[in-house]
């Protein structure tokens, strides 16, 4: 399973990088136990680029949650962070998306895997350094060529290169 991790305000953390590792410590209490874990990679905000900027990564997780258990959890890790939900796209001290579950696909009241992810280079560069050989269970596209042609988040880069 596959979980985006994202933030650009830090709330109650020295700093972005500290948010992003407490909320890593803290998935294994959700049930989601940690299997690989991304560079953090930095890009502009968006779609407003004048606001603060991102620092983003993905986890590889195992679990025995129902995928709608495991959004609950992120859900409630979110809240638990200090994200308060309201505005599209507003600034955030964390950001949890549940980007795909297996090889499995729904499209109901729970869309995975998650609609969007394929578009954004700062989920599928970083999925590409943690699972190289992933493909997109829709279109079967390899996750290396999705980084390649992602369109959203072109200035997305890993942090250390920054």
């Amino acid at each position: 399973m596959i979980v985006a991790l994202g933030c650009n305000l830090a709330g109650a953390y020295t700093s972005r990088e500290a948010l992003l590792e407490a909320a890593l410590v803290a998935l294994p209490r959700e049930g989601l136990d940690l299997v690989a874990v991304s560079n953090w990679w930095r890009s502009a905000a968006w779609p407003d680029p004048a606001g603060p900027e991102y620092l983003n990564g993905v986890a590889i997780v195992r679990t025995a949650l129902s995928p709608r258990e495991v959004l609950a959890a992120l859900h409630r890790l979110e809240a638990r962070f200090g994200r308060a939900r309201g505005e599209a796209n507003a600034a955030r001290t964390l950001d949890l998306d549940l980007i795909a579950y297996g090889r499995a696909v729904l499209d109901d009241d729970l869309v995975v895997p998650h609609p969007r992810a394929h578009e954004r280079l700062f989920v599928m560069g970083p999925l590409a350094e943690v699972a190289s050989a992933w493909t997109h269970p829709v279109t079967g596209e390899p996750v290396t060529h999705l980084a390649a042609t992602a369109t959203i988040g072109r200035d997305a880069r890993p942090a250390a290169t920054a």
